[in-house]
């Protein structure tokens, strides 16, 4: 393996076509497909199916990994060499929840914008590690206390939600409260289609599986707009809410609190560490992480 394969291999994942690849590298797409093809060879596996867009295979995921974790290294070493100056902050690929990254994260990490380049991945906080297992991303805001292959993971703290409506829509929908029958009928916001925190608080209160009306809003900011336009209720963290936001809790003991991990490579660089330190202390501000 050599850094031009391996750099080849990331840009046809990350952008989904040798052509595309060939565009970010500056080179023909017959040499990108060349680089792969002798990377398959040094491997002796299949690393990419040629879909559209190209997906990594088993092995290729493995290589991917590596790869990052290559760039990652050399990135670093040759801002050491150069002192910086023309060598550019390294590119760092992160995985975050989307009501984190709208709520504590980037605060945290925004004082370091002129030392690394973050790549922001959404997902939902049960997604987050799958990204990190397939080398897409070197670190992850993430759900899953399991510690992926190859990396380390710390408790950050907890987020907590509660179900929210505007005081109109509980007028209509909930004019003898939050009772089982009316949690059947009454439409509700979720943010995509593995968003299960509306459909779970639905299951522990009905007892049984309901399926009422569903908006699906996948976006943070629209999500909490959605909810105070009276779309439906929906599960809104404390960080996102006020009490002059117009909104009333649905059920006073349906918190649910979502907890929270750092994932991230085991692989000292001096770029990751940074932001890994500035996300603990953010954390441990706005979610009660442990010091």
């Amino acid at each position: 393996m050599d850094l031009p394969q391996l750099r080849a291999l990331v840009a046809a994942v990350e952008t989904g076509t040798l052509d595309a690849a060939a565009g970010v590298l500056h080179v023909t797409p017959s040499a990108v497909s060349q680089r792969i093809r002798a990377l398959e060879s040094a491997t002796g596996q299949v690393l990419l199916v040629r879909s559209r867009p190209v997906v990594p295979t088993e092995a290729g995921t493995a290589v991917l990994r590596l790869a990052r974790q290559v760039e990652l290294l050399v990135a670093d070493t040759t801002a050491q060499l150069t002192g910086a100056p023309g060598a550019g902050p390294p590119v760092l690929p992160l995985a975050v929840n989307a009501d984190s990254l709208a709520t504590w994260f980037l605060p945290g990490v925004a004082p370091l914008a002129a030392d690394v380049q973050l790549d922001v991945r959404v997902a939902d906080q049960t997604m987050t590690s799958g990204l990190l297992r397939e080398g897409t991303v070197m670190a992850a805001v993430t759900a899953d206390p399991e510690p992926v292959p190859g990396c380390s993971v710390e408790r950050l703290g907890a987020m907590t939600y509660r179900p929210r409506a505007t005081r109109a829509f509980v007028e209509r929908w909930f004019p003898a409260g939050a009772t089982p029958a009316e949690l059947r009928r009454a439409p509700t916001v979720a943010f995509d289609r593995t968003d299960d925190l509306q459909d779970a608080y639905l299951r522990r209160r009905t007892h049984d599986r309901p399926a009422p009306p569903v908006h699906h809003v996948p976006s943070s900011a629209d999500y909490l707009a959605a909810v105070r336009l009276g779309m439906g209720w929906g599960m809104l963290p404390d960080l996102q809410t006020g009490p002059d936001d117009g909104l009333v809790v649905l059920d006073p003991a349906g918190a649910v609190d979502v907890v929270l991990c750092w994932q991230q490579w085991k692989l000292r660089s001096p770029g990751l560490d940074r932001v890994a330190d500035a996300v603990r202390r953010t954390a441990r501000a706005a979610l009660g992480g442990t010091p």
